[in-house]
């Protein structure tokens, strides 16, 4: 990906959809994500809004999805290891964004000092 390019995690997913002014920036960025991910903000949506709206704008992010290859889900898990208060979805997007080559982007205190997140918060 040549132009500044990130991976949103769920964190970011909400905070983009909730119109948080600190993510606005990011709003028509390039961007990826995992099937985990979308897992991850679809079940949110749907305690928060119901099934329908949920699914609407879950379909909305289906282009951003990459594959995630199995050195990145066995990376993943040894990094879940070391540090427990990770998701597994956010392990897989962690390890699958520096894959690709862009930036983690997320809220999430546990990444805040981590190599190759960009980390903002409200």
């Amino acid at each position: 990906m040549s132009e500044q390019a990130y991976f949103f995690d769920t964190y970011a997913f909400f905070e983009i959809i909730r119109g948080n002014p600190a993510y606005g920036k990011y709003r028509d960025a390039s961007a990826i994500t995992t099937i985990f991910n979308l897992a991850e903000l679809n079940y949110g949506l749907k305690k928060e809004a119901g099934n329908e709206k949920a699914d609407r704008i879950t379909d909305k992010y289906f282009p951003l999805l990459v594959e995630v290859s199995a050195k990145d889900l066995k990376e993943a898990m040894s990094l879940k290891i070391k540090n427990k208060k990770l998701s597994i979805p956010d392990a897989i997007g962690y390890t699958t964004a520096k894959s690709y080559g862009v930036r983690f982007l997320t809220g999430d205190q546990e990444f805040k000092k981590m190599a190759n997140v960009e980390f903002v918060k409200k």
